[in-house]
């Protein structure tokens, strides 16, 4: 047992290191903090721990890494990293094994399509039967005599999983979407597609695609906040057993309401109380 975990743990070190183009992660043990997993997560992990080695210079270094939310978990688990960064919630599967989970923020998921795209809203019915390959044209809903370019994030990703949950339920995305590796990819492919559609977060939607209102509500940090818009996600963090003190003041530190206020101003919701 011992064994498998520790194969696993070098197997995900290295998966880790090459979905970043970095070495393999380093843990407190080793003079830092490392946190890895969700890509969702990963770039506001990154703004809050610039801000926290600004303000804290002889802390450790808390080094921030992708591989997504479920490579995120299995790190925790098997101590490859020192927190899991998970943009989903967790399995019982997952809970059951001892893992802790902390919200350090919520955020929309917003169905985006080219900025020229003269549809401008759907209901969630027409985004399954999109996503499902049931509407494949625009003309099907109002906008031109083009066929709909689908893209996906790719399975295991946090913001897959949350997608297929909130919207998809049941209903299985269709065989021929294009499945990327970041919410950034979703982004340029939308942006260089006139016929594209995807989903992505709402904190780096920008102005390169066009987010659209569903069932009548148009998805900004208010709607959320209100409960008037459905598509929101937690950004969890997520450890084994107990932190490590330095571990810890960091996670404590994205809390405060400072760093709250910091994450609200990149497009994220708050987490009550905080």
């Amino acid at each position: 047992m011992k064994a498998d975990r520790a194969g696993r743990r070098a197997v995900l070190m290295l998966l880790m290191g090459l979905a970043t183009g970095c070495g393999p992660v380093a843990s407190s043990a080793g003079g830092g903090i490392s946190v890895a997993g969700s890509t969702s997560v990963q770039p506001f992990a990154e703004l809050l721990a610039e801000e926290y080695a600004r303000e804290h210079p002889t802390a450790p270094v808390v080094n921030i890494q992708g591989g997504g939310s479920t490579a995120g978990i299995e790190a925790a688990l098997t101590g490859a990293a020192d927190v899991g960064m998970s943009s989903r919630e967790l399995k019982d599967s997952e809970l059951a094994q001892g893992l802790v989970s902390q919200p350090i923020a919520y955020d929309a998921i917003v169905v985006v399509v080219h900025p020229d795209n003269p549809v401008a809203a759907l209901t969630s019915e027409e985004v399954r039967r999109i996503f499902a390959g049931e509407v494949d044209n625009w003309s099907q809903l109002g906008g031109g005599d083009d066929r709909i370019t689908l893209v996906v994030r790719e399975e295991g990703s946090g913001t897959r999983g949350a997608f297929d949950e909130l919207m998809m339920g049941d209903t299985r995305v269709s065989a021929r979407a294009l499945r990327q590796d970041s919410n950034g990819a979703v982004r340029v492919i939308v942006n260089s597609d006139r016929n594209a559609i995807g989903y992505m977060s709402l904190g780096i939607v920008g102005d390169f695609v066009k987010p659209v209102p569903l069932d009548g509500v148009t998805p900004t940090v208010e709607a959320s906040m209100a409960g008037d818009y459905f598509l929101v996600r937690p950004f969890l963090f997520t450890w084994l057993g107990e932190l490590s003190a330095p571990a810890q003041r960091f996670v404590d530190y994205c809390l405060t309401a400072e760093a709250q206020a910091i994450l609200g101003l990149e497009g994220l919701i708050p987490v009550e109380g905080a």
